[in-house]
C-alpha cells in the first residue's frame, strides 16, 4: 500500500503532510496555529506565516511527518546539521534532533534527519520510532 502524502502549496514552499507517520504531539498546532489549524479544512493554511517562521516550526515536528520542500532551491543547497541533540521529553518519547542513521537488528538502516522520536514506553506499533501511543497509556 502507497504511503499517504499530501502536498500544501504557495508560491515559494510545499508543505509536506504524512498522516501515517504523525504522532499528534501537536507541537505544530501549538507553536503556530495560523498555519496549522486541526479544526480547519485545509488544516494547513501556508499563507498563515512567512515562509520562514513556517520551515522553522516544521523543524520542530518529532515524528517526520511534516516537512517542506522549496521550488527553487536545489537539494544540495540543504543545511546538514552535524551536532545532535539527545532530550528526555516528560511522559513521552525520547527525542533526537539531527542527522541520525539507526541500525536496526535486522541489519537495515535508516537515515533520519531533523528530528526522531524514539518510543520509551513500549506500546508504539512502530518500534523503535513514536507512534503517540503514550497518550493512550498515559505513559509517565
Amino acid at each position: 500500500m502507497a504511503e499517504k502524502v499530501k502536498e500544501y502549496d504557495s508560491k515559494d514552499l510545499s508543505v509536506i503532510w504524512k498522516p501515517e507517520k504523525c504522532i499528534h504531539s501537536e507541537i505544530c498546532f501549538k507553536g503556530l496555529s495560523s498555519v496549522f489549524n486541526p479544526n480547519e479544512r485545509p488544516w494547513v493554511n501556508v499563507n498563515g506565516a512567512e515562509d520562514k517562521t513556517i520551515k522553522e516550526q516544521i523543524d520542530r515536528c518529532p515524528s517526520g511527518a511534516l516537512s517542506y520542500k522549496l521550488k527553487d532551491v536545489q537539494a544540495s543547497d540543504a543545511k546538514i546539521e552535524d551536532e545532535q541533540i539527545v532530550e528526555i521529553t516528560r511522559g513521552g518519547p525520547l527525542m533526537i534532533y539531527g542527522n541520525i542513521k539507526v541500525k536496526h537488528h535486522d541489519g537495515s538502516e535508516t537515515s533520519k534527519h531533523r528530528v526522531t522520536a524514539f518510543c520509551r514506553c513500549g506500546a508504539s506499533s512502530n518500534k523503535p520510532f513514536c507512534d503517540g501511543s503514550h497518550k493512550k497509556i498515559d505513559f509517565e
